[in-house]
C-alpha cells in the first residue's frame, strides 16, 4: 500500500482473534491498533481517531453496541462488526447503532479485508473526479436540505447533518435518479457493492436511520418514500 498507511482499530476481547486480525491486517498494509475492551476502544478513539474500525459485540461491561454509538456521536468512519451472534435481531441492532457492515464468526480474514476494501472504495468514490455541485432536495424555507456530493456533505439550512458513510452513499444513490424506484437488492448492489451478507433488511435499517436525519417528520416521510412491494424512491420537494 503506497503512501501513509490507514490506521485501523481492532476492538476484540479474545486475545488470539485480536492478534490474528492484527497480523493479517498489517500484512495488508494497515497501521493496526488494538483494544481489548469497549472502554479501551473509546479512549483510543478519543486519543487518535482511526480511519476504520473492526468491532466485536461481546466485550464485557461496555459492549460493541455501546462502543459504536459512542463513536458515532462525533465520527463517521467506517465500522465493521465481527461477532459470533448471527441472529437477525443482533445484526439489525448493530446496524441501527451505526455499523456499516457485519461479519459473523467464524470467518476468513480475507473476508474482512475484502469488506474493508469495499468500504474504502465507497469512502473515496465519487468525489475526486466530479466538481462540487449542490443539489437542493427539500426547499423548505425553514431550512432547505442541500446535498453536495462532491464535497461529501448534506446541510439542513446552516447545519451540516452527521450522516454516516453508508447513509450518505444511500442518499446519493437515490438522489442520482429522483423519482426512480430502487429495489432493496438494487440498493445493496449499488451502495454496499459486495452485496453484504444477502439480507435485504439492512437497507430498511439504513433508510430508517437516514430518515431520522433528513426528514422534517421521520414518522411521515415525504422525501425518502417507500413504494410498497417494490422499494424506495426519492421525491425532491
Amino acid at each position: 500500500m503506497a503512501g501513509v498507511a490507514l490506521r485501523l482499530l481492532v476492538v476484540e476481547d479474545d486475545d488470539s482473534i485480536r492478534t490474528a486480525l492484527r497480523w493479517a491486517l498489517e500484512d495488508e498494509g494497515y497501521d493496526v491498533a488494538e483494544a481489548a475492551s469497549g472502554e479501551d476502544a473509546v479512549r483510543s478513539v478519543a486519543m487518535a481517531t482511526p480511519d476504520l474500525m473492526v468491532v466485536d459485540l461481546m466485550l464485557g461491561s461496555m459492549d460493541g453496541y455501546a462502543v459504536i454509538r459512542e463513536v458515532r456521536r462525533a465520527h463517521d468512519l467506517p465500522i465493521i462488526v465481527v461477532s459470533a451472534r448471527a441472529d437477525t435481531h443482533d445484526i439489525v441492532a448493530a446496524l441501527e447503532a451505526g455499523a456499516d457492515d457485519y461479519v459473523t464468526k467464524p470467518f476468513e480474514v480475507k473476508e474482512i479485508t475484502a469488506r474493508l476494501r469495499a468500504l474504502r472504495r465507497r469512502a473515496g468514490s465519487g468525489t475526486a473526479e466530479r466538481p462540487p455541485e449542490a443539489v437542493v432536495l427539500d426547499s423548505d424555507p425553514a431550512g432547505p436540505l442541500v446535498l453536495n456530493e462532491g464535497r461529501g456533505t448534506v446541510h439542513r439550512g446552516e447545519e451540516q447533518l452527521p450522516l454516516t458513510l453508508t447513509e450518505f452513499r444511500l442518499l446519493c444513490e437515490l438522489a442520482g435518479s429522483p423519482g426512480r424506484v430502487f429495489s432493496r437488492q438494487a440498493l445493496l448492489e449499488r451502495v454496499w457493492e459486495h452485496g453484504f451478507f444477502g439480507d435485504e433488511r439492512i437497507v430498511d435499517v439504513h433508510v430508517r436511520r437516514l430518515r431520522t436525519k433528513v426528514e422534517t417528520d421521520p414518522g411521515a416521510p415525504r422525501l425518502v418514500v417507500t413504494v410498497r412491494g417494490l422499494g424506495y424512491r426519492l421525491d425532491p420537494r
